[in-house]
């Protein structure tokens, strides 16, 4: 299937997005995974639906090509919000004026999984910078990818905790999550770079609080069998604590949580005293047809209006300067970094994520929960 370079622009929107879910489910893509069974159903994301499987198919090879000349912008689902202002932005500059876009959201690593599967990408902007990097090797991405003067991150976050409004169930601390009366919501860590961030969040913490490598493990398990629903993205998770309403807490991003009460959601949420720095990523490929516009827009996104946008939508800017103008960010007591307390995302990740001999692979056996 192609999406002709005439076709109605909201169209060709809907049908990547479509495709995307096509190619994803060629890589063995599934429905969330759930811990224990919940009332209700899980309200249906705006998000592309993504897989749970860990591993593209090998015989997984691209069916359609997208708008020639169109800036094909994959992502993670979180900040589809702020690149819909972001991109008309861009297109009122000398730069971007010819430039016309093509958009995909879904889980990170789905997102990540699908481009090398074939999905066509000219912008990539996910959850966390390994699933940029996983795309150097095949030649997706360049190696200097992240040789800019902020590492190839464009905006940060922090690791929050959603409640009910009023806070029933009194939830402040890392410990409150692993009460017996207390339910939690978290994206799958297998699918979801949001699910990563909060996953290692909650194990420094730990550590953090003077418990030891072992306990801290421990506590994931104690917190992998309070989740009733393990969703593929994040955006999937928020829309699972609100619109379904599972859920007595959501593990999630606090730019998610901005992003909620902006919209008039019922939400609270809660800055736990230790918590991690999210620090999303941001490339563009080798492999698109539309280099020029694609390096501009970029560019587009480093600069003071595209940094303002972003931290009204939630996110923390990565320029100082900018990042001043938002005093009402919260400052926790501490907060950790993967670079710093984790060593990197090069030991974190197999370390935690692995599919097979990570830890968070190792407890979801324990709990019987397919991953």
């Amino acid at each position: 299937m192609s999406l002709a370079s005439g076709d109605d622009p909201a169209l060709r929107r809907t049908l990547l997005i479509g495709l995307t879910v096509s190619l994803i489910a060629a890589c063995g893509g599934g429905a969330p995974a759930t811990n224990h069974p919940t009332s209700g159903s899980v309200a249906p994301s705006r998000e592309a639906p993504a897989t749970t499987n860990s591993q593209p198919s090998a015989a997984a090879t691209p069916t359609f090509a997208a708008a020639p000349g169109a800036v094909t912008l994959v992502a993670y689902s979180t900040p589809r919000e702020a690149y819909e202002e972001l991109i008309p932005l861009f297109q009122a500059t000398d730069a971007g004026a010819a430039a016309t876009f093509e958009e995909s959201y879904g889980g990170s690593g789905d997102q990540s999984r699908a481009v090398q599967a074939g999905l066509p990408a000219d912008v990539l902007a996910l959850a966390l910078s390994p699933d940029i990097e996983r795309l150097v090797e095949p030649g997706i991405v360049a190696a200097d990818w992240d040789e800019n003067d902020y590492g190839g991150i464009v905006h940060d976050s922090i690791v929050v905790f959603d409640v009910r409004p009023g806070n029933p169930k009194n939830i402040r601390s890392w410990d409150d999550l692993i009460r017996e009366d207390v339910t939690v919501i978290t994206p799958n860590p297998i699918t979801s770079g949001g699910a990563q961030w909060n996953i290692l969040a909650a194990y420094q913490a730990q550590l953090d609080a003077g418990k030891s490598e072992a306990d801290a493990i421990a506590y994931l398990g104690q917190l992998a069998a309070r989740v009733a629903v393990w969703d593929p993205s994040a955006r999937d998770a928020l829309n699972t604590f609100l619109q379904a309403g599972q859920g007595d807490v959501l593990i999630g991003y606090e730019n998610e949580a901005i992003f909620a009460q902006q919209s008039g959601q019922p939400l609270e949420y809660v800055v736990p005293d230790n918590t991690l720095l999210i620090e999303n990523a941001i490339s563009t490929t080798l492999v698109g047809d539309a280099t020029n516009e694609a390096n501009a827009f970029v560019d587009f996104l480093y600069t003071s209006e595209a940094q303002t946008v972003f931290g009204e939508h939630g996110f923390r800017p990565i320029l100082p300067e900018v990042l001043a103008q938002f005093p009402d960010f919260a400052t926790p007591a501490n907060v950790a970094t993967v670079d710093d307390d984790l060593g990197g995302w090069s030991v974190a990740r197999p370390k935690f994520f692995d599919p097979d001999q990570g830890v968070m692979a190792e407890i979801f056996r324990n709990l019987g929960i397919e991953s």
